[in-house]
């Protein structure tokens, strides 16, 4: 499913906690890659790769993920390909790493990490935060949701977000699911005042309850055993529990909805929710 392709050259440290290094590879194209010796866990990039290919599945708007091989030639040669471990600086890990395609390549200085609460009128996609709600209860995202926001030209006043980072789904290196209704939401509030109703989960919901447990395991097959530290039964138990909490998802975000931070002001309840409600009483 996934296409080896290989380092040609280091373009420079980025932020964050695993440490990621911005990488040009022998497709022209530049990745956001993350190495096997990372500081958060080696399997930040097996849960990278299968998270992100399920929310592509589900249509969300991510970008798409590949194995960039990474030579020792390449390390030696270039002398920020280094990560910060207990204080010591070491040579980032050569062979099959985890590449995440940059998004806005050509314009990085139109992208942002960060959008105050008065320019989110203009992001056009804004109700992707309600659905890739989804993907993050669904995958039991321990990390606040992160995305970006480009724009076409200097003038535009329209975002797009795009999703990123999906490392912690599966609670990081545990491949557990503790549940929490604030895991995985995103900060700001303001993305979900679209949200009136289930409708505004569509058409991830659906996608994400219809999946049968063959296109979990296409999303899962080729990602590199080292990545995942060759626990097979491991990986083999996470797709099977992915196949059974596709009935829970519902009810996840039920409980953030409900929860105290109140995400959704404007949902609408309808009879039967109400009739629900008056029953629990």
């Amino acid at each position: 499913m996934s296409t080896c392709i290989s380092a040609v050259q280091h373009l420079r440290k980025l932020r964050g906690g695993a440490q990621s290094h911005l990488i040009r590879a022998s497709d022209g194209a530049s990745y956001v890659t993350k190495f096997q010796n990372n500081p958060q866990h080696v399997r930040v990039l097996a849960n990278e790769m299968l998270a992100t290919r399920l929310g592509l599945a589900l249509g969300l708007p991510m970008p798409r993920v590949a194995v960039i091989d990474v030579g020792e030639w390449l390390i030696a040669h270039s002398p920020d390909l280094r990560i910060q471990l207990g204080g010591t600086e070491i040579p980032c890990q050569s062979g099959l790493q985890l590449g995440s395609l940059y998004v806005g390549q050509e314009l990085s200085s139109l992208t942002f990490d960060y959008l105050p609460r008065e320019l989110f009128a203009g992001v056009h996609n804004v109700g992707d935060f309600a659905r890739v709600l989804v993907l993050d209860k669904w995958t039991c995202n321990s990390d606040g949701r992160q995305a970006i926001f480009y724009r076409k030209t200097p003038r535009s006043r329209s975002y797009t977000a795009t999703f990123i980072d999906q490392g912690y789904c599966f609670n990081a290196g545990e491949w557990t699911f503790p549940g929490s209704p604030l895991r995985g939401v995103y900060a700001n509030n303001c993305v979900y005042e679209g949200v009136t109703g289930w409708q505004a989960f569509e058409p991830a919901l659906s996608r994400a309850e219809e999946m049968d447990a063959g296109a979990i395991w296409r999303c899962a097959a080729d990602i590199p055993e080292e990545w995942y530290e060759s626990d097979h039964c491991g990986l083999h138990r996470l797709v099977e529990d992915l196949y059974i909490r596709r009935g829970m998802i519902r009810g996840l975000i039920s409980a953030f909805r409900t929860s105290n931070r109140n995400p959704f002001p404007n949902w609408r309840q309808t009879e039967l929710e109400a009739r629900s409600a008056s029953c629990a009483l």
